[in-house]
């Protein structure tokens, strides 16, 4: 992802698996499967280091994606914001809505109806408005 519900064309690998593989059972743990593609390509990155087998788990898939895990939680089509992403989101949001001339309240809004806790989704709009002031 580059932004809120935002993502690359492609997924890039940029670190290569360092340790050998090759012979083994892979398991690769996910928080979500997307679009599935840098699922996929880690998948076939582990199979050319000889992985002999690849398996994959997330906790939410999304409907459209090209790879399946093996093992997930629960099917989703929804944006999903896990805990340690909360600051992050809101700092991208405010960055984004300066740059377009809109209110970042509306969208701040949206957080807390989807679930966030106002008190944290406003202590981090507070600390982001902070560090980057208007």
């Amino acid at each position: 992802y580059v932004g809120v519900a935002e993502t690359k064309g492609e997924p890039i690998l940029t670190q290569p698996v360092s340790v050998n593989v090759s012979g083994k059972k892979v398991l690769v743990v996910d928080e979500v499967a997307d679009t599935g593609k840098s699922l996929q390509l880690i998948r076939d990155h582990l199979k050319a280091k000889g992985a002999s087998e690849v398996r994959i788990a997330t906790i939410y898939l999304k409907p459209w994606s090209i790879v399946k895990p093996d093992y997930y939680a629960k099917k989703t089509n929804r944006w999903v914001v896990f805990p340690w992403e909360v600051k992050e989101t809101v700092r991208k949001i405010v960055q984004k809505c300066r740059e377009q001339g809109e209110p970042v309240g509306p969208k701040i809004e949206k957080l807390v109806e989807a679930g966030l806790s106002r008190k944290l989704v406003e202590r981090f709009l507070k600390e982001t408005l902070e560090e980057e002031p208007c």
